[in-house]
Order: C-alpha cells, then sequence, then structure tokens
C-alpha cells in the first residue's frame, strides 16, 4: 500500500525563496551585537575568509616567553592599583567599587611585621626575588587584617570616676550594681575555709578554673556556668595546681609527687622524678611543664611523650617564686639572694642574672608582651624592670606590707597580694609600664592572699586566700575579642581534639627557646665565619677562593651528564693536588728555615760583629 510524500519533504528548496537562517537567541549576560554600517541587519559576526598566504612560523623565543595557562603559585598584587578591575557579572552588571578595599594606613602598620628601614641584603637573582615574594606576602598579610579589624565588634572596658572621683574607692559592691546581669554574675565568693588557703588556675579559654587547697582538695568546675567538673579529697596537702594544654588535663603539684589527673578526678600520671615540688607553670607552645622543687631543681617535662627534657640545678636554695615570659616562654626564679634568674631548657647556666632587691625576693610577674617584669623583695620594694636588653628599674613604690603575689593582665593591669589587701595598677595601655602613683581598684578580702591570676578574656580577676576563692570584676582587664582558631572558649568536644591534633603538629622545640626569639631568623655571621676558618685549617686552602669550574659544552654527544661529571672532578682533584702541593712546599720551607745554623738565638750572639 502507497502512501502520499508528507509536503516538503523531498522537495528541492526553491530558488526565488533564499533559505533564512535560524538566529541564534542571545543570552542575558552577552552583550547585544553592534551594526558594522548604517542600515545593516544586526547578527552575529561573520569569519574572516581565509586566503592561501602561508602563516608566518612563531619564533623560538615567543614560546619560551608564553606563560603557562594555570600557575602553581598566584601572584601577589604589591600595590593596589596592580589589582585587575573586575569583569562584567552574569547579570550585565559592573561593580561600582573596582578593587580591593582600602585599608587605614595606621592600622596596616600596626600590623606590619617588616622593617622598611632595612634594606635587603645583596644576594644572588633567586635569593632576591624569594625575599621580595614574602615582603609582598606580608605586607599583604597585614593590609589583611587591617580590614579584619572592622569585624571586632568589641571593645575593651574603663573604669571613670566621676567628677575626679578616686577609682579606689570604688567598692565591688557598685560595679556589680552599675554592670548587667551577666557581668554581675561573673562576681561571686565561694566560702571553703575548712581546706583553705587556695591556689588556682584559669585554663587558656578562660573558660574553666582549677582550684587546690592546701589540706587536699582539689576541684574544677567551668566558672561562668558554675557547672562542676570533678571534686575530689588527694588527702595530701596540695602545694600548687595547673591546667596542661586544655581543660581536660589537670597537673597537681602534692606533697611528695607530681600527679596529672583528667577532668573527671581519675589519676593518670604519678611522676616520681619531679619531687617536692612548689610551683608549677605549663609552656603551651612547646608543650613542656615546669616544675620548680625544694631541692633547688628546674626540671623541663614534656607532656606530649611523657619525658624529662631536662634537669637544671639553680644552686640557690629552695625555690617557691617562678613566673613565665608569655613572649619567649623563659622561665623567671627568685631566689634569697635578691636576684631573679631567666632560664632556658637550651643552656646549663641562666641565661641572665638580674640583681633586683636587698633582700629575698617574694613574687615575680612578666607582662604577655614580655617587655617588662615587676618584683616585690623583703625590703617592702615593688620594682618594674625593662626586659628589652637593658635589665633596668624604670619604676618602684615602697608598699606599707611587701607584696606576696603580683600577676599582669592581658592589657598591662598589676594586681599585687599584700595580706588580705589587693592593690591593681593600670597603665596608658597595652604595651606600656603601669603607673604606681596610684591604684586603680582597691578591694579587701576575709583571708590572706595565696594565689592571684587574671581570668584570660573576661574582666575577672581569680583570687585564692585563706577563706576560698573570690572572683573580682576589673574593667579594661582583659583582651574583648579571642582568636576563635586558637582560644576559643565556646569550642566543642570534637573542636579540642582538633585543635590538639594541631597543636601537637605544631610544637616549637625546647632547644628554640631563648631571650630573642627573632634572633631565629637570623644569620648567626660570627658562628658563620668561625666555621668557615676551621674549615679553611682543615682541608688546608680555601674552597670558596675559585670560581667552580663550567666545563663547555661540546658537539656528538660529548656532553651528557656522566661527561660533565668526570671533567668537573678532574679539574677538582687537580686544583686539589696542587692546592697539597703548595701547602707541603710551605711546610718543608719552614722546617729547613728552622734547622739552619743560627736560627735560633743564643746567649753568644752579642759578641758577633
Amino acid at each position: 500500500m502507497e502512501t502520499a510524500p508528507k509536503p516538503g519533504r523531498g522537495d528541492p528548496p526553491k530558488k526565488d525563496k533564499p533559505q533564512a537562517k535560524r538566529k541564534k537567541p542571545r543570552r542575558y549576560w552577552e552583550e547585544e551585537p553592534t551594526p558594522s554600517a548604517a542600515g545593516a541587519s544586526p547578527g552575529p559576526p561573520r569569519k574572516k575568509a581565509r586566503t592561501g598566504e602561508p602563516r608566518p612560523p612563531r619564533s623560538q623565543s615567543a614560546r619560551i616567553a608564553q606563560k603557562p595557562r594555570f600557575s602553581k603559585k598566584p601572584p601577589i598584587p604589591k600595590n593596589a592599583s596592580d589589582w585587575k578591575k573586575p569583569q562584567r557579572t552574569l547579570s550585565g552588571a559592573q561593580d561600582p567599587f573596582p578593587g580591593p578595599v582600602p585599608a587605614p594606613l595606621e592600622v596596616a602598620r600596626k600590623f606590619c611585621r617588616i622593617d622598611k628601614s632595612k634594606k635587603l641584603p645583596h644576594s644572588k637573582p633567586k635569593t632576591q626575588s624569594q625575599l621580595e615574594k614574602a615582603e609582598a606576602q606580608e605586607e599583604e598579610a597585614s593590609v589583611r587584617a587591617a580590614r579584619a579589624e572592622l569585624l571586632l565588634a568589641e571593645e575593651p572596658g574603663f573604669l571613670v570616676g566621676e567628677d575626679g572621683e578616686d577609682t579606689a574607692k570604688i567598692l565591688q559592691t557598685d560595679i556589680v550594681e552599675a554592670v548587667d546581669i551577666s557581668s554581675a554574675a561573673k562576681h561571686f565568693d565561694l566560702n571553703l575555709r575548712q581546706f583553705g588557703p587556695y591556689r588556682l588556675n584559669y585554663s587558656r579559654t578562660g573558660r574553666h578554673l582549677a582550684l587546690g587547697g592546701r589540706r587536699g582538695h582539689v576541684a574544677a568546675l567551668d566558672w561562668v556556668t558554675k557547672k562542676l567538673m570533678c571534686e575530689i579529697n588527694v588527702t595530701e596537702a596540695v602545694r600548687d595546681i595547673h591546667f596542661l594544654h586544655s581543660e581536660a588535663l589537670l597537673a597537681v603539684a602534692q606533697n611528695r609527687w607530681l600527679y596529672i589527673y583528667d577532668n573527671q578526678g581519675i589519676e593518670l600520671h604519678c611522676i616520681r622524678r619531679c619531687d617536692r615540688v612548689t610551683r608549677l607553670e605549663f609552656l603551651p607552645f612547646h608543650f613542656l611543664l615546669a616544675t620548680a622543687s625544694e631541692t633547688g631543681f628546674l626540671t623541663y617535662l614534656d607532656v606530649s611523650v611523657g619525658k624529662i627534657v631536662t634537669a637544671l640545678n639553680a644552686r640557690a636554695g629552695r625555690l617557691n617564686v617562678m613566673a613565665q615570659n608569655p613572649y619567649n616562654a623563659v622561665i623567671h626564679l627568685g631566689h634569697s639572694n635578691g636576684t631573679v634568674s631567666l632560664w632556658s631548657p637550651a643552656m646549663k647556666e641562666p641565661l641572665a642574672k638580674i640583681l633586683c632587691h636587698r633582700g629575698g625576693v617574694r613574687a615575680v610577674g612578666v607582662d604577655s608582651t614580655g617587655t617588662y617584669m615587676a618584683t616585690s623583695g623583703l625590703d617592702h620594694q615593688l620594682k618594674i624592670f625593662d626586659l628589652r636588653g637593658t635589665f633596668q628599674p624604670l619604676s618602684s613604690r615602697t608598699l606599707p606590707q611587701g607584696a606576696g603575689h603580683l600577676a599582669f593582665s592581658q592589657r598591662g593591669l598589676l594586681v599585687a597580694g599584700m595580706g588580705d589587701v589587693v592593690n591593681i595598677w593600670a597603665g596608658q595601655g597595652k604595651g606600656s609600664p603601669p603607673s604606681l602613683e596610684q591604684p586603680y581598684l582597691t578591694h579587701r578580702l576575709s583571708g590572706n592572699v595565696h594565689g592571684l591570676q587574671f581570668c584570660p578574656f573576661e574582666d575577672v580577676l581569680g583570687v585564692g586566700h585563706s577563706g576560698g576563692i573570690t572572683s573580682m570584676l576589673v574593667p579594661g582587664a582583659a583582651e574583648p575579642n579571642f582568636d576563635g582558631l586558637e582560644s576559643n572558649p565556646y569550642r566543642s568536644r570534637k573542636q579540642r581534639q582538633e585543635w590538639e591534633v594541631k597543636a601537637l603538629l605544631e610544637k616549637v622545640p625546647a632547644e628554640l627557646i631563648c631571650l630573642d626569639p627573632r634572633a631565629l631568623a637570623e644569620v648567626d655571621v660570627t658562628t658563620l665565619e668561625q666555621q668557615k676558618k676551621e674549615r679553611i685549617e682543615r682541608l688546608g686552602y680555601d674552597p670558596d677562593a675559585k670560581a667552580a669550574f663550567q666545563p663547555k659544552a661540546k658537539q656528538k654527544g660529548r656532553s651528557s651528564t656522566a661527561s660533565l661529571v668526570k671533567r668537573k672532578k678532574k679539574v677538582m682533584d687537580q686544583e686539589h693536588r696542587d692546592k697539597v702541593r703548595q701547602s707541603l712546599e710551605q711546610q718543608q720551607k719552614k722546617k729547613q728555615d728552622k734547622a739552619k745554623p743560627g736560627a735560633h738565638p743564643s746567649a753568644l750572639d752579642r759578641f758577633v760583629r
């Protein structure tokens, strides 16, 4: 059965009516084509017709100069004018503010770590390019930090009296009534006279508090929510207590040995090599627990592997005054002869000794920038020292009672515990020494002070005394903003575990602890010259005096890698033989000169005419 053909299926196209091409629809991100001439119909641009002329060959230099499509390292623009302007977006609109966000120059200088007054040393081109690239990266990092400062919404607090009122006369009850409810809840007193006096310590995040009583009471709690983590009685005198790298581990210096507990109060370790411990300090970036003992030994324990790094004999009797410098991790020890010694686990002798008082040293404290050190002694003197190489006293004050405990806050406030009174002095800001003329705040406790510490990232001062624990409100004491990747008070258990792994991978070796950490990035020119001199004496010649031999390229496959190495080695051996031969001839000549008669002076030489 035949079917009728469909119309237009097999018919040839008509000649008088040309077939029109379908117009390609324009996307919304494409620009409208402009007509090439007046009256021309819009349409896609036609391709140029190819001609029979051959394409000129590309030169070899042009191939070498061509950059790859994807670079391994993205180029870092040095100036704001080097940034490329953004291209047209999908919607067709352009950015009304092209380029990077301008950063304030003064803020960028605050974060800048490059000293542009020092010129780059003359070096090889490759090293010079690496130094320039590193300088550009540091400059870009400072600009980004200056832009990100806008996101820090919190500002440090302060306390100002009305009409010239002395802030030292403002009571804690007045401050509690003036602040909000959440801040007022941070002021509390724990009445624990049965097991006192108490030592206390805050965790690095400032969220947890550990306290230890002289009569064996040990407890750890979340002091913000008042949730108790653990509470035990070790039935032994507790001399000091300290958190380790996180709130999950706790070091307790008991009467005889050092013990490690977890946050549930379970005993994990008993370290018998650290006996008669009086004070504890933990170095968080090195994972080192420093202990001072009655026997006069300063011991460093690596808590990541559980081994003793070193035990140093201070040769100064009982050690019961210790503080750490947060800037360079150097331990400061106070002695009964009025001196303060600075120690590093890499040295058997102290890095420096400072004569501070005419009597014994009672307390030592170092600020967070590592610039100033406060000491108090039996001569009732409170002194501020400059640690930037001079070790000279900047200011001093005579107290009616000698301060038995000292501590610095994150923003440079200094607190001193004298009997049952706590005095706080403030300075011009962070990085400036506190002024000892007039106290900033004063508070009287219900017992004698036995421990002081400012809470990190909170305007709170924790005081351990014979009657228990007191939490004071000190406006302007702490940093208002915290680094969520380093010390996050609100981190979960999983975040804490990930942070521990990262911190262990970035652990700083104990051998790098020194007075000036910036010296680690510099070249030790003296040692380098001494090593070069010893090498010349050992070899008998200077191997760097002459440029190395570079063989010329030869034809017909005679410039292979093996032949080049052989030719280099042959020339080097010949030069070495020549230099050794010259040195031997010089030695023989010296021996012959010594063997000649009359070479040595004689008593009869004065009669020779």
